[in-house]
């Protein structure tokens, strides 16, 4: 079986250099890495951008989904029949008629709240920031300071209505093999969300503590995981 190659997608206020340091484990271990930039300006949008994308290349292909990315290769329509398995790291594992609002909702302890958040209008609607003094606390505790600030300077902001979509069909992790990372520090989507997900969806789960900025700040873990799943 030819080597898959590792499609890795980023998340809200974050984007695809937060997985730089997991590329570089992959890469140096031989493996082909891509990071593709969602818009997010809708979900529909996100999952027909991403279905696209993934039409472009060959596979075998491994999927791994930080955040609200986690989300967009939960629909069926963001995949192609190319993607083997499926990696959620610290990410929403969203079922039919679900949405990423609802889910974050369902347990207490998310610190994306109003009083955290700064909305700026952009052409045809707005988008959401974290506020600069708060993006540690809320995404990043334990990633250094230098790297804390460049985060919150170097934001990409979501459309908020990208939280309030769903789709129909059951979800892709139902039909393929998925992995879990939890972040048992997590102030964005909180642990247990993460753990009842994970669970739901019949993940192999890797428990870790850190951040929303697993990633980044464990990204040694991530890439274990990442290899696990490609078999």
């Amino acid at each position: 079986m030819n080597q898959p190659t590792f499609v890795l997608v980023h998340g809200a206020l974050t984007d695809a250099s937060v997985w730089r340091r997991v590329s570089v484990r992959l890469q140096d271990a031989g493996h082909t890495v891509i990071a593709p930039s969602l818009p997010m300006r809708g979900f529909d949008g996100d999952i027909a951008y991403l279905g696209q994308f993934l039409g472009t290349l060959t596979g075998p292909l491994v999927v791994a989904a930080h955040s609200y990315a986690g989300s967009v290769i939960s629909a069926p329509a963001a995949l192609t029949e190319a993607v083997r398995s499926l990696v959620f790291v610290t990410a929403f594992q969203q079922d039919a008629g679900e949405t990423a609002g609802a889910l974050n909702g369902k347990f207490p302890g998310s610190l994306l709240i109003p009083e955290n958040l700064v909305v700026r209008e952009y052409p045809g609607g707005a988008e959401v920031y974290l506020r600069p003094d708060k993006f540690g606390e809320v995404y990043a505790g334990d990633a250094s300071a230098r790297d804390r600030k460049i985060l919150a300077a170097a934001q990409r902001p979501f459309d908020p209505v990208t939280l309030d979509g769903s789709f129909a069909d059951a979800a892709s992790w139902h039909e393929r093999p998925s992995w879990a990372v939890v972040s048992t520090r997590d102030n964005s989507i909180p642990t247990e969300a993460q753990r009842w997900m994970a669970e739901r969806a019949g993940s192999t789960v890797v428990e870790v503590e850190s951040t929303h900025a697993v990633p980044l700040v464990r990204p040694e873990v991530v890439a274990e995981t990442i290899l696990g799943a490609a078999g």
